[in-house]
């Protein structure tokens, strides 16, 4: 299965925000979303993604006066990405090895949509279903 594949299934929605925001703004767009991390985009660039994580981190270091703070100020600003045609097994591998949770898909440099580590190991449950099914079906034909 291809990343591309899992956009089809999920969809190609991605929730950004500016370099210039505040912390009160990433926090409401991430309970406003349900979502875990934000795409920070300067224009159509990517700069960096901002992630639940960055911000309690920041709370336990800086206390309340994270709330005054800029997205730039806490962002992640290297960015692992992935493309449409990258198989659903590398992107798990770079997830585990990056230790990033939120990987945005790039199509010719353009934001197209975003993959969690969830939504990999959904499709590799599903991928993993589906072989156990045709397993089955060859060994109950076989007899």
């Amino acid at each position: 299965m291809l990343i591309g594949d899992l956009l089809k299934h999920k969809g190609g929605s991605v929730v950004t925000i500016a370099p210039d925001d505040t912390i009160p703004t990433v926090l409401a767009s991430l309970a406003e979303h349900h979502i875990g991390a934000v795409v920070v985009l300067d224009g159509q660039d990517i700069v960096g993604i901002i992630s639940e994580r960055d911000v309690v981190r920041a709370l336990h270091s800086l206390g309340e006066d994270v709330l005054q703070r800029r997205v730039r100020d806490l962002m992640t600003t290297t960015v692992v990405s992935a493309s449409p045609e990258d198989p659903v097994e590398r992107i798990a591998g770079l997830m585990t090895d990056h230790r990033v949770r939120h990987m945005p898909v790039l199509e010719d440099g353009r934001l197209t949509g975003i993959v969690t580590i969830g939504d990999v190991v959904a499709a590799r449950i599903r991928q993993l279903e589906q072989d156990r099914g045709q397993l089955e079906h060859y060994i109950t034909q076989g007899r």
